[in-house]
């Protein structure tokens, strides 16, 4: 099986997490720069054989579109037409960063290892990643 990569994507700094082959586990895998998103999918890609990639699409509490699609989805039309033989999926992203924060709060980071932007950014990939799988379990 290929694996299933999810994908954080904000104005400074994308948060990448992965599942293993058999697509059980979420982990984190990075966390890099915006500007440097599309050598990283280039390089990752040409290692792993991914087949789905999951993107946090922030919606609000009336359930519309947030203000950050503006510049997410501009990056959803360019992945489709470079990688358009990787299925490209959408999964709501409310309070992933807020579970993230409470996240490294419950394992027991301290306050300068909690302000860690990239880490937060990581970790809400995963969470979504995670919810995604549990998400399409249920649906089996």
């Amino acid at each position: 099986m290929a694996r299933i990569l999810s994908i954080d994507y904000g104005k400074k700094r994308v948060g990448m997490a992965v599942t293993d082959p058999g697509q059980i586990i979420a982990t984190r895998l990075t966390t890099v720069p915006t500007h440097t998103i599309w050598d990283f999918l280039k390089d990752y890609f040409q290692k792993e054989k991914v087949e789905t990639v999951v993107v946090g699409y922030p919606r609000q509490m009336n359930n519309e579109a947030s203000e950050a699609v503006r510049y997410i989805n501009p990056f959803l039309r360019k992945f489709q037409q470079i990688y358009p033989e990787i299925r490209l999926e959408l999964y709501d992203e409310r309070f992933t960063s807020k579970m993230a924060f409470q996240t490294m709060i419950d394992g027991g980071l301290k306050k300068k290892q909690r302000q860690n932007k990239e880490m937060i950014d990581g970790i809400s990939a995963t969470i979504i990643l995670q919810n995604y799988l549990e998400q399409r379990r249920n649906l089996l």
